[in-house]
């Protein structure tokens, strides 16, 4: 089972690729970061409500960087339906617009708890374009709710 995404964003691919590598990018419209965001190191990310209370945690490693053209993480540490799956995210210029093809790929089976991740991810994917278009993304907890993880 897969979740698969497609945005355009207005910028160069090197622009949006910047804001996937590296751990203050993923901050910027994703969430609160932190680790090593170089190949083979390992990003740490917590879901938090406005008020600091913590409401998920993922661990993945950094499986592969192409400037401009991939980034790829591996979880290994969150909730039981996301351990063992991968996060790409395959960047292509196509004139003014770097296209996103986002993918969450292996899960084990379509679960409530996919369904839920789905509507986030395209939240945050929205937040990465706003981020790179108006230099504002909307991360946790500054993110659309739709509802608890569980």
């Amino acid at each position: 089972m897969d979740i698969l995404h497609r945005v355009g964003i207005k910028a160069s691919s090197d622009e949006v690729y910047a804001a996937l590598a590296t751990i203050d990018g993923v901050a910027g419209w994703l969430t609160s970061a932190e680790g090593d965001s170089k190949v083979g190191g390992r990003i740490k990310l917590r879901f938090l409500k406005a008020d600091g209370h913590e409401i998920g945690r993922c661990e993945a490693k950094v499986l592969e960087l192409r400037p401009a053209a991939r980034v790829l993480w591996h979880v290994f540490e969150g909730p039981a339906d996301w351990i063992g799956t991968t996060i790409a995210f395959e960047l292509k210029q196509v004139g003014d617009y770097c296209i996103v093809l986002f993918r969450h790929t292996d899960w084990k089976q379509a679960r409530e708890h996919m369904h839920h991740a789905s509507t986030k991810w395209a939240i945050f994917l929205m937040s990465l374009k706003a981020l790179i278009e108006t230099g504002q993304g909307s991360p946790t907890p500054r993110d659309v709710q739709v509802g608890d993880w569980s």
